[in-house]
């Protein structure tokens, strides 16, 4: 089995860090901030269709990065009129400025979970669920204090529960594979991370509800309206204008789906009588707790499964078998010297936690973060200081910060073992959970309360993979908000290592 030794890896990875650019800043010179808004109303529309048409999502901030010769510069932000009350914002493009947004001291996060517009509350019963809510907000520290109480609950049931859901996701890609000698990765892993987060946090099936065997489709329902604004669908040209009439320009009602959440609802709410008993502890209702725990599970959780478990195979895919035969000597030999799938041998698993990181950092589940100034401020990029007034948006693309030259080396390469010894002090410029991955998610601040159960989840799927396949090959794509993966093959481990993996 081909595989490079932990030693070369760490010696390989001087080549990976930064030159020491973070310098003494108070020298950096105060300059206007570059960029602007265009003509009232059609300035917004003309940045609206760059972003979705004309130039692309990267295609837009790199064009004006280019063209102001900054990372900091003003723009219109998506979706614009007539869904944005406001749509200037201050763009943020580098891990200098970046982290501004994570400044409970210095922004406001009330309302701008999806930007410059916020879908009806209709879509959530009627509640500003938590994700809505500003740190400042009374019960934003009783929601998010609630939610850490039922990961703490769910703690033992990480890993076998998700284990269980993997093995049927791999029976079912397999199966599909053998007929029809290529496997759509995406539908069978939105069925089977569904089931697990249901499960973790309702104790039952998603198919012993209401919801039925179409569990995950019902809720794909309810999210496609709520993100749409931020979306296309790729149609031809001709059919753009009918697209950004129909999802950029107007909000879809909630009353559309209204029947689809209430099935939602009535499933969660009759399953997670447990967790839902918890809310009074905090001085919640049940029923706005329910509202919020969907959120969580449906919205934060099973919707960022859906975008970062295809990420996860398609880089590793295209790092190719070398990768492979290195991930399941480490897997293999730490389930071994564990005695199996545990948090302690998971924690051992060094390459393993890089890969995850570096597909984190190089496409992150959650692409933008907002802020409005709390007050009059100074931000700065690495090479000049801005101004800030009071009440304006910033608008962070995290892709950029977290391919930023001047912190990581070949930025735009995937580098599996990137995080790996030294490598790990730049795991502070991973910013995928709204918050640096080196502090911790809290009641005072905007980070992931299940940050660590995301990363989690991402580990256990790779070492479940890699204890029952050698390797594998799959293509990708673009599909909407991520990335759609096609397998086209799997080389199964041995008998043995297939039993040793379910036991």
């Amino acid at each position: 089995m081909s595989s490079i030794s932990s030693y070369s890896i760490i010696h390989d990875l001087e080549d990976q860090l930064p030159s020491n650019y973070e310098k003494e800043r108070e020298e950096l010179p105060l300059k206007e901030i570059p960029g602007g808004y265009g003509l009232p109303f059609f300035g917004a529309i003309k940045d609206r269709w760059d972003f979705y048409y004309n130039q692309g999502r990267d295609g837009f901030f790199q064009a004006r990065m280019t063209q102001y010769k900054s990372t900091v510069f003003r723009a219109n932000g998506p979706p614009g009129p007539f869904m944005a009350k406001n749509p200037k914002v201050i763009v943020l493009l580098d891990a200098a400025s970046f982290p501004i947004l994570f400044d409970m001291t210095k922004v406001e996060k009330k309302n701008v979970f999806d930007g410059t517009y916020m879908p009806s509350t209709g879509f959530t019963g009627g509640y500003r669920v938590l994700s809505f809510l500003d740190p400042s907000e009374p019960k934003h520290k009783s929601l998010k204090g609630y939610f850490f109480s039922v990961l703490a609950s769910k703690h033992e049931n990480f890993i076998p529960v998700l284990r269980k859901s993997l093995t049927e996701l791999f029976n079912t890609l397999e199966s599909q594979l053998s007929s029809k000698k290529e496997a759509n990765f995406n539908p069978i892993s939105d069925t089977y991370s569904f089931e697990y987060v249901f499960n973790l946090f309702c104790g039952k099936s998603p198919k012993d509800t209401v919801l039925g065997s179409q569990g995950n489709t019902t809720v794909d329902t309810w999210l496609v309206p709520q993100v749409a604004p931020l979306i296309t669908l790729g149609v031809p040209k001709f059919l753009q204008l009918v697209e950004d009439l129909l999802i950029h320009t107007f909000p879809i009602p909630s009353f559309l789906v209204k029947s689809k959440y209430n099935k939602i609802y009535q499933a969660f709410s009759s399953s997670a009588t447990e967790v839902l008993d918890k809310a009074k502890d905090f001085g919640l209702e049940k029923e706005e707790a329910c509202h919020n725990l969907i959120f969580l599970t449906c919205f934060n959780t099973y919707g960022g499964m859906k975008v970062l478990f295809p990420s996860l195979f398609k880089w590793i895919g295209q790092a190719g078998p070398t990768l492979h035969a290195q991930l399941v000597h480490e897997i293999r030999s730490m389930v071994k010297q564990e005695g199996g799938v545990t948090f302690a041998a998971i924690e051992k698993m060094a390459l393993t936690k890089s890969v995850v990181y570096e597909v984190l950092r190089i496409e992150p589940p959650v692409p933008f973060q907002y802020g409005h100034a709390k007050e009059d401020l100074v931000i700065q990029s690495h090479d000049a200081s801005f101004k800030v007034k009071k009440g304006e948006m910033m608008f962070g693309y995290q892709p950029f910060a977290t391919k930023d030259p001047k912190v990581f080396d070949k930025p735009e390469k995937f580098v599996a073992y990137r995080f790996m010894g030294k490598g790990e002090e730049n795991l502070k410029y991973v910013f995928w959970s709204n918050g640096r991955e080196t502090e911790d998610p809290s009641v005072d601040n905007k980070q992931c309360a299940g940050r660590d159960l995301v990363v989690l989840m991402a580990r256990v799927l790779l070492v479940e993979f890699f204890l029952r396949y050698d390797t594998f090959t799959c293509v990708a794509e673009q599909f909407l908000v991520g990335t759609r993966v096609i397998f086209k093959s799997l080389t199964k481990a041995s008998k043995f290592h297939q039993l040793k993996s379910f036991e």
